[in-house]
């Protein structure tokens, strides 16, 4: 058996523990095992057992080590980010667990589109609960089109869309923009094109994509009147992120997604002419029914006001 083994058991013994990816996360970010374990307040050779731990469980090197620090393997950069999704996942669970724990007289359930809900929506909570540590928070994350299902069927308080108009039966407020950003991994033949593409060969192109009834499926549509059958159809943005990334073909992904994989050049951005791939972040409600209560706090703290006519 070689040191990195292959994992077997159930998922508890094949995904490490979030004190593990708290350490992965911390070395990618300080660019040293010693910072790391001191920021998290662990002995260095503890954060180093760790690591190798972590390695053997994933039966993948996830960081090199040399005497000028540590960086990340290709691998090890791929892990964080799936890593930080892992995380941001746990805060908002504690966010929740925590207001279940305090009283049970308040609660705010939630529906959110998944780029809004794996991007943005945990550092709301967070901030919601410094502001109503009692309030008990459930969220439902799904396509724009479950989170108006969802108000309209009365399981939702508030709910966030990100598709080009605002859904039937529903009042909204714009709470940000966002740009969509065709993308390939470095291999891709469109990586190395000098001219840019335009909208009739995005539109004729098979593309990694969402499913139907999400946001960034429905922008993109209008947005190029048609597309092409995809390659391959995903159910969240960091599904098709990752199969961008293994090199299966061109995605369309939020450029809140993209950030950590563009700037280490591990997806490359494709320019588009002729196409208008902006769109509105918008939180909604039933129509005549204003947020009120923790509802409304979570707005205000969207938009840093107060909800209005969009």
């Amino acid at each position: 058996m070689s040191e990195l083994e292959e994992p077997r058991g159930g998922l508890a013994h094949r995904v490490p523990d979030l004190g593990a990816l708290e350490l992965l996360l911390a070395v990618a970010r300080l660019g040293s095992l010693g910072r790391a374990a001191r920021e998290l307040g662990i002995t260095q050779p503890a954060a180093s057992s760790r690591v190798r731990s972590m390695e053997r469980q994933l039966g993948v090197a996830l960081v090199d080590r040399s005497p000028r620090g540590s960086r990340l393997t290709d691998a090890g950069a791929l892990v964080t980010d799936w890593a930080r999704r892992i995380v941001e996942a746990a805060e908002a669970f504690d966010v929740g667990a925590q207001a279940l724990r305090d009283r049970r007289d308040s609660r705010l359930r939630v529906a959110a589109s998944m780029t809004i809900a794996e991007y943005l929506l945990p550092g709301w909570l967070i901030a919601l609960r410094a502001e109503r540590p009692d309030t008990a928070v459930s969220l439902l994350a799904g396509n724009s089109t479950i989170v108006a299902e969802r108000l309209l069927a009365d399981e939702a308080d508030l709910g966030f869309v990100e598709g080009p108009t605002v859904p039937a039966g529903l009042d909204a407020v714009v709470i940000a923009h966002d740009h969509l950003i065709v993308v390939t991994a470095p291999g891709h033949p469109w990586a190395r094109r000098r001219r840019p593409l335009d909208a009739a060969e995005l539109a004729s192109t098979p593309l990694i994509l969402r499913e139907k009834g999400s946001g960034t499926r429905q922008v993109l549509e209008s947005a190029l009147g048609g597309l092409a059958r995809p390659l391959i159809e995903l159910s969240s943005t960091t599904a098709v992120k990752s199969s961008a990334l293994s090199g299966a073909g061109p995605a369309v992904l939020s450029e809140l997604a993209l950030g950590e994989e563009l700037s280490a050049r591990r997806l490359v951005r494709i320019p588009v002419d002729g196409v208008r791939l902006r769109r509105a972040l918008r939180a909604v409600w039933p129509t005549g029914h204003r947020p009120a209560g923790p509802a409304r706090d979570l707005l205000g703290l969207t938009r840093g006001g107060t909800p209005a006519a969009d």
